[in-house]
């Protein structure tokens, strides 16, 4: 699903908003979404899972083509994960 279907999705559901405005409130979500993050807070959508931000240590890594070692930097990742809601929905 991309973002136009869910645009247009909101628009189907309420039928007096414009597309425009439709588009606003996926923007507004989204980016309220990417700032908590980036401050290191976690978000918890009821019925679809939680989104939090997942240090990573230091670690030393392997060429694949010279196989010669070589420092990974510590960074930052994402993790999601699902609600038991949305795990039994997708099993069946």
């Amino acid at each position: 699903m991309k973002r136009s279907d869910i645009i247009r999705t909101i628009k189907v559901q309420f039928k007096r908003m414009r597309m425009s405005d439709a588009a606003a409130v996926i923007d507004t979500v989204v980016n309220a979404m990417i700032d908590a993050v980036a401050n290191g807070d976690r978000i918890e959508i009821r019925g679809f899972g939680t989104i939090r931000p997942r240090p990573r240590a230091t670690k030393v890594g392997y060429n694949p083509v010279t196989h010669r070692p070589m420092n990974l930097p510590a960074n930052t990742t994402i993790l999601f994960r699902p609600s038991r809601e949305l795990t039994k929905k997708m099993n069946g």
